[in-house]
């Protein structure tokens, strides 16, 4: 089988297209299904202007078409991709809105920590969104959401939910390796690690009404013990001030 966007039999007139090098305006011809031409005349890799590469964060045609995209482009599909395990997980929990809930908000305080610690974004959010994926499983089999339990189910259910959806083995092994250990990072482990356990534990703090009558440098000094990166310990004071 093939992408039916390149099976010849499907085009029309508009399949083959003349435009400009954008770097030296000479001629060229694309064809509709060529990610890139390399120019006659500057010899630069040209992007087809026509070609719409929303499509890559799902077909499972797409390598046919990515093989040769700048590194950019291939970026921009890891991006996307969290988008569709968002989906996938909702679909996956079901009714179970307070655990799709938590996943939301663990992937929303992911993504501005691990933009300021300048981590691996589409890493992270999948992990953010798979974090407690297991607990399906977990109440199943053991009738408790408890994290030891959590942790146990999780890496296996991604495994299966992002393979489905074609992710790379790269990518998934990193999202695996993530949601499998919910114990708190050593100095050495990654940062994306340490990003998902400042998302995780920030969540379950803002959630949670008893820092009342607490003192503040107290609650400072306890917010440094608990937190692993710079940013993760910034944002918790903001959010944390903000609801008490």
């Amino acid at each position: 089988m093939k992408c039916p966007g390149q099976d010849t039999q499907y085009w029309n007139e508009d399949a083959i297209f003349e435009t400009k090098c954008p770097e030296c305006g000479h001629p060229m011809e694309f064809f509709k299904d060529d990610a890139t031409r390399r120019c006659g005349n500057c010899k630069k890799k040209i992007v087809n202007p026509k070609m719409d590469f929303g499509c890559a964060s799902y077909c499972k045609f797409a390598e046919q078409c990515l093989g040769t995209l700048p590194e950019e482009f291939v970026a921009k599909r890891d991006d996307l991709f969290k988008d569709r395990v968002a989906v996938e997980m909702k679909k996956y929990l079901g009714t179970d809105f307070k655990h799709i809930g938590h996943a939301a908000k663990v992937a929303n305080y992911a993504e501005k920590i691990g933009k300021k610690e300048r981590a691996d974004l589409p890493v992270i959010l999948c992990a953010a969104y798979l974090y407690n994926i297991g607990v399906k499983n977990a109440l199943e089999k053991y009738n408790s959401a408890e994290p030891e339990f959590v942790e146990k189910e999780s890496p296996d259910v991604a495994k299966e939910l992002m393979g489905r959806l074609g992710a790379k083995e790269e990518l998934i092994n990193e999202v695996v390796e993530i949601v499998g250990h919910h114990n708190r990072p050593e100095d050495g482990d990654s940062i994306s690690r340490k990003v998902l356990h400042d998302a995780d534990t920030l969540t379950r703090m803002a959630g949670c009404e008893k820092k009342a009558f607490v003192d503040n440098k107290e609650f400072y000094a306890e917010l440094d013990r608990i937190f692993l990166t710079a940013a993760g310990h910034e944002l918790a004071k903001q959010e944390l001030i903000k609801i008490n």
